[in-house]
């Protein structure tokens, strides 16, 4: 079973899963979701994920095609594998959790959407 939860908030929504991201239910869950929450960034945090298929990946890669700036946070370490195996982890933009990052890190995100992004806590000090 995969649960997933969004947090939005202006153009940057980030959507956490918990569980298995595999063929079924879970994987058309997933892509059905995440659309209907149209932001310019897409931030999912995969480090509740436990197990990951090629229609998981398939979702991954329909949200990296939909034209929005998706960045993975997190994987866990099987998600982790599975991207290097496939050799994706070149292909999508991963990192650590966001709120383990540098502040300037979180600027330069903020930078590429323009300075209209007003969200709290990506200011310098508050991360």
């Amino acid at each position: 079973m995969l649960n997933v939860t969004f947090e939005s908030a202006r153009r940057v929504v980030t959507v956490r899963c918990q569980g298995r991201l595999v063929c079924g239910l879970e994987s058309a869950l997933f892509g059905a979701a995440v659309p209907h929450h149209k932001r310019d960034i897409i931030i999912v945090d995969l480090s509740g994920v436990t197990a990951i298929d090629a229609a998981g990946i398939g979702a991954l890669i329909s949200l990296r095609a939909a034209g929005t700036y998706l960045r993975l946070v997190d994987p866990s370490k099987t998600v982790r594998q599975v991207l290097r195996l496939t050799n994706l982890h070149s292909v999508f933009d991963i990192s650590e959790s966001e709120c383990r990052k540098p502040p300037g890190t979180l600027l330069a995100l903020k930078d590429y959407l323009g300075p209209e992004l007003d969200l709290a806590g990506w200011s310098r000090g508050r991360v």
